[in-house]
């Protein structure tokens, strides 16, 4: 890292720690202003949440879907990369829901009033699934109707790589890779202004604790995370390994400096570069397929994102009233999977998936405030599984070509 990048990074963290020390100073100050303050601006980044996940996610999965362009020699290796990229992000969400459920984290006892708009959204619940499928599709997305966005962008994605006139897909491509562009530079203005959101997320924390709350839940909540990110990364990932005939143990030495990149500046676009050089000179991957999968998986194969968005998602519906049946399990690993995938190259994408899928669900969010100072740690670890599972996905893919070969 330069030493531009390295000064920058320590002012972003010294911002992000003034924030928290404010809001906890403010929070416990006991001056209505000053919370009325933290209130208002956790109000206000929870709008922005709203207003900009819509979008951001349904041109993430479009974009992600239509706009990898093969020759007729690449369409095998880009279906077997699509295949096993939501194959391994199903079993990292699934694995986050087993763990769950063994675990049980404890509910944060909040004596607030916001719990009394619990009952209607569990009334609601069932009904919300049902509509899925969308009538109109800008009603879908006015409506904030995230299930519905997401099926409408998927079948999009598909239906533009069936395009046949080469010009009329890279015209319809590019249309949607502007706008993708665009909201990502949105994202990361809010990025910037966003130890202000914490200010206020952690004010709101501290109020919803002196009221009352009981944060010993949290630990198990973290727990349930960082277990199903190691047991993704350390015993599923190299299982299928071990079964496709490829070692495990040698692999991940030789991904090793990937790994440690992705670990420390926690973004896998950040450790491409690396990524692809470390498979290409250590494990001998084909550059044909490293330089199409790697690319493709570090915006779409995100495990460590799926654990998390279903783990958070759960959690907070579970606290605030919202009985966890088995259909909203297996429902909820299905939304995490489709919005991991919709969460290619935006900054903190989890984070900001899981906080606009709760908003657009109209569930209280303090304990995002608690979460986010942690979420830095959690990311870490993420994001190395992320890339480990992308190293993975092209040795298989590499292993399953040459041996058709």
């Amino acid at each position: 890292m330069c030493k531009c990048c390295s000064t920058k990074t320590s002012k972003n963290i010294w911002f992000y720690v003034i924030a928290l020390s404010m809001g906890i100073l403010c929070g416990f100050s006991g001056i209505d202003f000053l919370e009325q303050l933290g209130k208002y601006c956790s109000e206000v980044f929870i709008r922005i949440f709203k207003c900009i996940s819509i979008p951001v996610v349904s041109l993430s999965v479009i974009v992600a879907l239509a706009g990898y362009d093969s020759d007729k020699s690449m369409v095998k290796v880009w279906k077997k990369t699509l295949f096993y990229t939501i194959t391994t992000t199903i079993a990292a969400a699934s694995i986050s829901a087993i763990l769950y459920i063994l675990i049980s984290p404890a509910n944060v006892a909040i004596a607030s009033s916001e719990n009394t708009n619990c009952t209607q959204i569990a009334a609601d619940y069932s009904k919300y699934f049902l509509e899925i499928i969308p009538d109109n599709i800008l009603r879908s997305f006015i409506d904030h109707k995230i299930l519905s966005v997401l099926l409408i962008s998927v079948i999009i994605g598909i239906s533009i790589r069936a395009i046949k006139e080469s010009d009329s897909r890279h015209s319809v491509v590019s249309f949607f890779k502007g706008f993708h562009s665009i909201f990502f530079t949105i994202t990361r203005f809010i990025v910037k202004v966003l130890p202000i959101g914490l200010f206020g997320f952690v004010v709101v924390s501290i109020s919803e604790f002196k009221n009352g709350t009981d944060l010993r839940g949290m630990g198990s909540y973290f727990l349930v995370i960082v277990l199903a990110n190691l047991v993704q990364g350390l015993l599923v990932l190299p299982t299928w390994l071990a079964v496709k005939g490829i070692n495990p143990i040698q692999t991940m030495k030789a991904m090793f400096p990937a790994l440690s990149v992705a670990f420390f500046s926690k973004s896998s676009s950040a450790a491409l570069p690396v990524t692809i050089e470390t498979a290409e000179t250590k494990l001998l991957i084909d550059p044909r397929i490293s330089r199409f999968t790697l690319p493709l998986c570090t915006t779409i194969n995100m495990n460590g994102c799926a654990a998390f968005i279903f783990t958070t998602v759960i959690y907070l519906m579970q606290n605030h009233g919202i009985e966890i049946e088995p259909s909203t399990i297996l429902t909820w690993i299905l939304i995490a999977t489709i919005a991991a995938v919709g969460n290619a190259g935006v900054p903190m994408g989890c984070f900001f998936l899981s906080a606009s899928l709760l908003s657009m669900m109209d569930i209280p969010m303090p304990l995002m405030g608690v979460i986010l100072p942690f979420y830095g740690i959690v990311d870490m670890i993420e994001t190395s599984l992320n890339v480990w599972s992308d190293s993975c996905v092209t040795a298989i893919v590499d292993k399953d070509l040459k041996s058709h070969e």
